[in-house]
């Protein structure tokens, strides 16, 4: 691969909904290029950049793919995205270094769920972006409905055509470039002249995309103002200026499966992107100081390298996606991650073409490489000079939505079950895993159901586990309500040495969320102190397992107020048993409830679905709390049990065809009501003697 100049690079991530034609615009891309010899089919699973073997059996983007494609003098880094919504972190990881969206729009369907998804991430990263209206040769496309559709579901954006289509559905042969009023036809693009049919819709639209060129430049505004046409190049310089600024859209269109109009579509590209240099330098925090500097995009200025995505492979080891922002990484050098502290020795350096390595010599700056077995680098770090720290800003994932506990299927699976899942995390930052002490469970959250189903497939096919899934055990608490004293004896004989312990305790509800207290508060010697300890293990023991329903034992204070001892039999063993017993004692008698965790629940919609998600909620023993309105969306924030919403990413998706969108955190732990708290505790005793099968 050549070396590029930093101008001559452009970074654009590709985005739109699952199934618009993204990977499909990629594969023709890579042809017209020489990059490959025919264009691959995602039905078939001989795509570049589907080449996970999850993505060729389930026929979708999983994982964003990196697709280098050389082009009159250029280098196009395309950053082919998954469009189903639970794969969002992909996206977001290569929104933050790209300089450009290129928003796919299928001709038929217009804009959907994942197309509104796209938008937001790339608003969210403040990304110049273009549309392009995919599958023109399909059945009933029409380029005119789907820009209507655009300007209704975006309103606040400036939709520009820069393309009309030459015919459509099975006559889609081209397009004509308004810029400069020539007809491009065919796979190569051949130039020809405008049909005269057409002249007057292109007239129409060239009007206004001069007007949208003359609003980027005060110099051409005045011009256009004075009743002058601009020049072709002025149309071009203030087009740039516009979508770089984001106040207009360019509208594009092609085929990528029949590969008509992608020629055109890379020349725009080329013509309109930004390229590094066109933006706004980066912005890095000295770690020691947090003073904020820029950092340029040249070779000369520190470096500055921002990780966004890690894949974990058992046979190659971890490969590290990066973007150079400053400076130039090299093969075979030493660099400094300043998050971890860490020195990392840089050995060869590739520029990946779907799981292609193509080996180089340096990244400059703008560009995107990648590179093995990095020790102590993730997703999100930053590689810098160790004379000169700085630590670029990493994308924000959203927080996982959906959970499941996961158990190995062999003993021999259990020893890699950890290592695995912890892969797993490092190569999606969307997807967690931790121990749950409270129900002595493995939990792994995800976005939902199918990036969960994916994950554990993943664990099986790249590292060899086999990991069960069930539905998470909710994490109750047991506690009481009222006081209560109890005395428990222990007395044991056998042959040798008996074992003789008398513990009378008393115990109380405590405040909520202040825990166990425990208190001393035996008189005259009728216990030795040295068996406080004892008794205290005992009651700890309780607290882990607890009495009820197996659940932890929390809000209580304890307090030893008498017993009795033996001079001979008496040990800590006795002691600890005998604590332990009065203490399940007192609890039986003190009024036990359960607590249940109740989240609060924010959640995004379109607004006309806001009374099915409030009827929804209600139903789910829910209370909301407020609703805002943020642009075209209403926010819902409830409160509402855990246990009601341990699957409600399917439900929402269900209830807003996908539009919506929701983000859940503990607030605090309430009494389980008197009706519920009878099959969660008879449920916790069915699973507990299951267990002992």
């Amino acid at each position: 691969m050549k070396d590029y100049k930093t101008e001559n690079i452009r970074n654009i991530v590709l985005m739109g909904h699952g199934g618009s034609g993204k990977t499909s615009l990629g594969e023709a891309m890579l042809f017209d290029t020489g990059a490959t010899n025919r264009i691959g089919s995602v039905g078939d699973g001989t795509t570049v950049s589907d080449f996970d073997d999850e993505e060729i059996r389930r026929h979708i983007s999983l994982m964003t793919a990196l697709l280098p494609v050389e082009w009159a003098g250029h280098k196009l880094n395309v950053l082919d995205t998954p469009g189903y919504t639970d794969f969002g972190g992909e996206v977001k990881g290569a929104a933050r270094v790209a300089d450009c969206a290129l928003v796919v729009v299928d001709s038929v369907a217009g804009v959907e769920v994942g197309t509104e998804m796209a938008w937001s991430y790339a608003d969210e990263c403040k990304l110049p972006r273009m549309v392009v209206i995919a599958k023109m040769d399909r059945e009933n496309a029409n380029f005119r409905n789907t820009l209507d559709n655009l300007v209704q579901s975006f309103s606040d954006n400036k939709f520009v055509p820069l393309q009309l289509p030459l015919g459509s559905q099975a006559d889609f042969e081209g397009v004509v470039d308004l810029v400069t009023l020539r007809a491009r036809r065919g796979a190569k693009g051949d130039v020809g002249d405008v049909p005269a049919a057409l002249k007057d819709e292109v007239a129409e639209f060239r009007l206004k995309l001069m007007e949208a060129a003359a609003e980027g430049d005060d110099e051409l505004i005045v011009k256009y103002l004075d009743g002058q046409e601009l020049t072709e190049d002025e149309i071009k310089r203030g087009l740039k200026i516009a979508i770089v600024k984001g106040s207009v859209v360019p509208v594009l269109c092609c085929a990528g499966t029949g590969n008509i109009g992608v020629a055109a579509l890379m020349d725009t590209l080329i013509a309109f992107a930004p390229s590094p240099l066109d933006l706004s330098a980066a912005k890095a925090k000295s770690p020691a100081t947090q003073a904020e500097e820029d950092i340029a995009p040249r070779q000369d200025a520190p470096l500055a390298a921002l990780v966004f995505k890690t894949t974990a492979d058992p046979y190659v080891g971890k490969l590290t996606y990066f973007r150079v922002y400053g400076g130039l990484l090299a093969s075979d050098s030493r660099v400094f991650n300043p998050i971890k502290g860490q020195d990392e020795r840089i050995g060869q350096i590739y520029v990946m073409r779907g799981k292609e390595q193509i080996p180089v010599a340096s990244i400059k700056p703008g560009d995107i490489g990648a590179v093995a077995k990095l020790a102590n680098t993730g997703t999100g770090d930053t590689l810098c000079d160790k004379g000169h720290p700085v630590v670029l800003p990493p994308a924000t994932y959203p927080a996982p939505l959906m959970t499941v506990a996961v158990e190995p299927k062999t003993k021999a699976d259990s020893a890699k079950m950890g290592p695995t899942l912890t892969r797993l995390a490092e190569e999606d930052p969307t997807l967690h895993w931790h121990q749950e002490a409270s129900t002595r469970q493995t939990i792994l959250a995800g976005m939902g159901d199918s990036h969960l189903d994916v994950a554990i497939k993943r664990a099986h096919n790249k590292f060899g586990v086999e990991i069960l899934t069930s539905t998470p055990r909710v994490p109750y608490r047991e506690t009481i309500t009222r006081e209560a004293a109890s005395t428990y004896r222990h007395k044991k004989q056998t042959g040798g040495a008996g074992q003789f312990a008398e513990v009378e305790m008393a115990i109380s509800p405590n405040e909520r969320d202040k825990g166990y207290e425990f208190s001393w508060d035996v008189f005259g010697g009728a216990v030795s102190g040295s068996f406080q300890t004892s008794i205290e293990k005992g009651i700890k023991a309780v607290l882990e397992t607890g009495v009820i329903a197996g659940y932890p034992v929390v809000d209580v204070k304890c307090s030893v107020i008498d017993g009795k001892e033996h001079p001979v039999d008496s040990k800590p063993i006795a002691f600890e048993i005998a604590g332990r017993e009065a203490f399940k004692q007192c609890f039986r008698e003190a009024g036990p409830v359960m607590l249940e965790p109740i989240m609060t629940i924010k959640i995004s919609i379109p607004e006309r679905y806001s009374g099915d998600v409030m009827n929804d909620m209600n139903t789910k023993r829910g209370h909301v709390l407020g609703i805002d309105q943020q642009g075209t969306r209403t926010v819902i924030t409830a409160s509402v049990p855990l246990a009601e919403v341990q699957k409600y990413a399917a439900d929402l998706r269900s209830i807003t065809q996908g539009r919506g969108v929701y983000s859940m955190e503990l607030d605090h732990y309430e009494e389980v009501p008197s009706y519920i708290a009878p099959s969660v505790i008879e449920k916790a005793k069915q699973e507990k003697q299951e267990a002992k099968e």
